[in-house]
């Protein structure tokens, strides 16, 4: 059943919300000015825990927010950074995660293992996307001119380097036995490789803003691409709502499957994140964020028992 997709945070549009106490649901790492661990407890004052499953939002300056099950191991936000972060991807088991830098490079947490990375080789254009294999030892990352890059258990299996191109890529998408992935660009064109099917695109179509990233179905052969005003195009994967009707939608800037496939995440520029189909964790960081969100992960694993509260300075 298709619902209508909410906002996380409708706060400052005087909307209903949805929402509960300003909680956040993991600990976070460099995206919060303040934040306080809250221990969880059967007491009257303790929000319910959060369902299982979750996802981490990653910001520009390398910071890592969980929410949910989405346990926060780490981030590189208080650093130095040769480039700015562009992707996160979670490892197997939702218990790590890479993020990925303009310049190639590779930032590992958790159980997610460092493989290698582009950092310090001449790249003939920016990295924008990683997407990991189907466990913890290898990843893939893709540049705008459509190059691939493979680390690890990773295999290459062709790309677009040095091909002409209608648009420049965005995003790269595994399949979920991590044996073939996609690359799809700003105009929806879809390039397939080893098991990835080629379900269709929106390479020919009109389109009222640029496609921004995509999510490989993990229960079927499909995909979703999503665009910076929330659009979603379907294909082979089921369709269950989307925000190209909203007004006032803010960037869209990527999108996460629950693990059943029976819904999606999308995550904002200023942290706003809507739910469709899925579980909503409370993500209200409007006034928290150092740096703008670039990309989302989901995560299956059970819920933790300790949340942040956000408390803009």
């Amino acid at each position: 059943m298709t619902t209508r997709p909410w906002r996380t945070s409708e706060r400052r549009r005087g909307r209903d919300a949805r929402v509960g106490p300003r909680t956040l649901s993991a600990a976070c790492c460099g995206l919060l000015s303040v934040w306080a661990v809250v221990a969880a407890g059967p007491t009257a004052a303790s929000p319910p825990p959060p369902p299982s499953g979750g996802y981490w939002l990653a910001a520009s300056n390398g910071g890592v927010l969980g929410f949910g099950s989405a346990v926060s191991y780490g981030s590189a936000a208080g650093g130095t950074l040769n480039a700015p972060i562009v992707g996160i991807t979670a490892s197997a088991d939702g218990k790590g995660y890479w993020t990925a830098a303009a310049d190639g490079g590779v930032f590992s947490y958790g159980d997610a293992l460092f493989m290698g990375s582009m950092g310090g080789t001449h790249l003939n254009a920016p990295v924008v996307g990683i997407a990991a294999a189907d466990s913890e030892q290898g990843y893939w990352l893709v540049a705008s001119d459509g190059g691939v890059f493979t680390f690890g258990s990773a295999r290459f299996m062709g790309s677009m380097g040095g091909a002409h191109l209608n648009a420049p890529i965005v995003g790269i998408a595994a399949t979920p036995d991590g044996g073939g992935y996609w690359l799809v660009g700003s105009d929806g064109g879809i390039f397939a490789y080893g098991d990835a099917k080629f379900l269709g695109s929106t390479g020919a179509m009109h389109l009222n803003k640029p496609v921004v990233g995509m999510a490989a179905d993990p229960t079927s052969d499909g995909y979703w691409l999503v665009a910076a005003d929330g659009g979603i195009f379907n294909f082979g994967a089921p369709y269950y709502g989307s925000l190209g009707y909203i007004p006032q939608v803010p960037t869209i800037v990527g999108m996460a499957p629950s693990a059943d496939g029976g819904g999606y995440w999308l995550a904002a520029a200023d942290g706003e994140v809507f739910f469709i189909d899925v579980p909503s964790f409370n993500t209200d960081v409007y006034g928290c964020l150092q740096r703008p969100i670039v990309g989302m992960a989901a995560t299956s694993v059970p819920p933790v028992a300790a949340w942040p509260i956000c408390r803009p300075g």
